[in-house]
């Protein structure tokens, strides 16, 4: 990681999330993520100095995009993205935590979001949005681009992948929570949920593992 600007900081992930689509609307490269402190927070960029840093966000200032901000230093990061250091910092058990508080929520097909639902890849793509961590939309995609790892060897907040279609591809996705488990959103007319990996079903149905951390 480099220097980063921070323009915002919410107790609520619905404001952190509209801010964001404002800035990345007005073609700004921002993003947000759930911080230790449990406020969700937004930042822009990944600049190879502190003055290119500073006059990107003056000029953001200039044009009334942002208000107040400060730059956040490489050292400043409460993690960076190298596999090691995830581990260390616990960016593991915090995708997990994360994924637990939607346990409840309705299914709706497309959904992104706790107050309009999740479908299965809306809802692993979110939590780990919500932890500083891009992935792509769909399941597909995500089973695609992830890094492979053995049934034996999963980690919490691997992602496990399934063919529930008739068609044996990649169709649905969970996120692993440990012992044998897995939170993901099952389908029409049920709510996020916990499973078992060693359910009959998701034996049969079982396409393999991703890792992005």
């Amino acid at each position: 990681m480099k220097y980063s600007i921070q323009v915002g900081a919410f107790g609520s992930v619905t404001n952190a999330a509209n801010y964001t689509d404002k800035l990345n609307a007005a073609g700004v490269d921002a993003y947000f993520f759930l911080d230790d402190s449990g406020l969700y927070k937004v930042r822009i960029g990944d600049f190879p100095s502190y003055d290119r840093a500073v006059r990107y966000a003056v000029n953001l200032r200039t044009r009334n995009q942002i208000d107040d901000y400060f730059i956040i230093r490489p050292e400043d990061y409460d993690y960076n993205f190298r596999p090691e250091d995830l581990e260390r910092k616990g960016i593991r058990t915090n995708l997990v935590k994360t994924a637990h508080k939607y346990i409840g929520v309705p299914y709706r097909w497309g959904g992104e979001s706790a107050s309009g639902g999740f479908d299965c890849s809306g809802l692993t793509m979110v939590v780990y949005k919500l932890n500083g961590l891009n992935l792509p939309r769909n399941s597909r995609a995500q089973f695609d681009h992830g890094k492979f790892v053995l049934k034996s060897e999963l980690k919490p907040g691997d992602l496990v992948f399934f063919a529930t279609g008739r068609a044996k591809r990649v169709s649905h996705v969970g996120i692993y929570i440990g012992s044998g488990k897995f939170i993901h959103a099952p389908g029409r007319g049920r709510n996020v949920t916990v499973a078992d990996l060693n359910d009959s079903y998701f034996v049969r149905t079982y396409m393999g593992a991703r890792k992005y951390i």
